[in-house]
């Protein structure tokens, strides 16, 4: 049995979109005309990828961040309420918003229905659910301990989507300001400047320096204008595509690991994420060395993703974690004190969980700092350029009166 997107039309004329489970598309449509809706389409939402000797299904469907905390915190709820998985999941559908969520869930039921485990059909949607709730959930199910892994992840993704949110909000602000002093330049040289300096040029007087840089500038952009911004996106496209690059990446992400400034909030953020998602996994009952290397998902910096996973092979030869991890340099040394703290009173999940917090709320103060430094600069800078821009058109004008007395 597996899910199928489905549009079709009710008894009044209108489109209705959903999925439903079946056996084949033609098995779908005749359960619509029973209902009696008439199909237009119905299309599997699911397609056979190839892993090694085996195939599997992997879906294209993705839900976002938000939904997917929502979802997570509501099945742990019903779980431990005393409902079954497949009566857990009946529920989340009927109470779903978005078709994408309906699409995801129908899916997974679908494949639980076949006798898949949850573990099972929730790895079939790589885009839909990180590496993390696989292995999760599946512990959960050999303990016999889903509602209270469920409950961990929703912890989990509402943490790190809170996380998300409060960078973005600080960086909205920054970015606005940019984009508006870029403009109100760009605009002041583009038709401003051009029509106030007009006069000068006409009265045959000698301009200062000052004034030509600036009637220079100002034609540059008004005849190169449009070649300048099509330049810039050229440049963007062509970087993008040599990021794509392995060698180029890890190149890139080792230097942002030897910058003064980055090197901080590049160790925060992933060591900030791999401590998270390390004390959910330890919590839920996987195994350490399976944690460890689930963990290397989340890690964006390839260069400390090289790191956790030289650590994770020195723990199988019996190294410590703590030591594992220190011998790489990269990793903070608050993270380090408290893997150490946690292994050897036995709470590892304990001070993991404990270390994120603690270097999340770094990240955070130092965001802080630098959007509150960005704001003046910022300022400052955009007052000067209006300041050269002034004093252009205005020593001109000194020059005339100095003449006429």
């Amino acid at each position: 049995m597996g899910a199928f997107e489905y549009q079709a039309l009710d008894p009044r004329g209108r489109t209705v979109r959903g999925v439903s489970a079946g056996d084949s598309a033609r098995q779908v449509r005749q359960e619509l005309r029973d209902q009696g809706l008439t199909p237009l389409a119905v299309v599997g939402v699911s397609e056979e990828v190839k892993t090694g000797q085996t195939s599997r299904r992997v879906h294209r469907t993705r839900i976002k961040i938000n939904e997917l905390a929502v979802i997570t915190r509501q099945f742990a709820t019903l779980l431990g309420s005393g409902l079954t998985v497949e009566d857990s999941l009946n529920a989340l559908i009927k109470q779903a918003e978005g078709h994408g969520v309906k699409t995801v869930l129908s899916g997974i039921r679908a494949q639980v229905l076949e006798g898949r485990s949850l573990a099972e059909a929730i790895a079939s949607y790589p885009r839909s659910f990180p590496e993390i709730f696989q292995a999760s959930v599946a512990a959960g199910e050999q303990s016999g301990n889903l509602d209270v892994v469920l409950d961990r992840l929703a912890n989990y993704v509402e943490a790190r989507q809170g996380l998300q949110q409060r960078i973005g909000v600080a960086l909205i602000y920054p970015a606005i300001l940019t984009v508006v002093a870029v403009l109100i330049v760009v605009g002041l040289l583009t038709y401003v400047v051009p029509k106030v300096v007009k006069v000068f040029e006409d009265s045959g007087q000698e301009l200062p320096w000052l004034t030509r840089a600036l009637i220079g500038m100002s034609e540059f952009l008004q005849h190169y204008g449009p070649w300048l911004l099509l330049a810039a996106v050229v440049a963007l496209v062509a970087w993008s595509l040599v990021l794509r690059q392995p060698q180029v990446r890890y190149a890139l992400h080792g230097a942002y690991l030897r910058m003064p400034g980055i090197r901080r909030l590049t160790r925060g953020i992933n060591s900030a994420r791999m401590a998270r998602t390390l004390a959910i996994l330890a919590g839920s009952g996987v195994p350490l060395l399976s944690a460890m290397r689930s963990c290397e998902g989340v890690i964006g910096n390839l260069v400390l993703r090289g790191n956790l996973r030289d650590a994770a092979a020195e723990v199988t030869e019996g190294v410590s974690i703590n030591k594992a991890l220190a011998r790489s340099g990269n990793f903070p040394p608050l993270l380090v004190q408290m893997v150490a703290s946690g292994e050897t009173s036995g709470r590892l999940d304990e001070m993991l969980d404990k270390a994120a917090t603690a270097l999340e709320r770094e990240l955070e103060s130092r965001i802080a700092v630098l959007v509150g430094l960005f704001e003046p600069v910022m300022i400052l800078l955009m007052g000067g350029l209006v300041l050269v821009i002034v004093l252009a058109i205005l020593l001109p004008i000194f020059d005339l009166n100095q003449l006429i007395g």
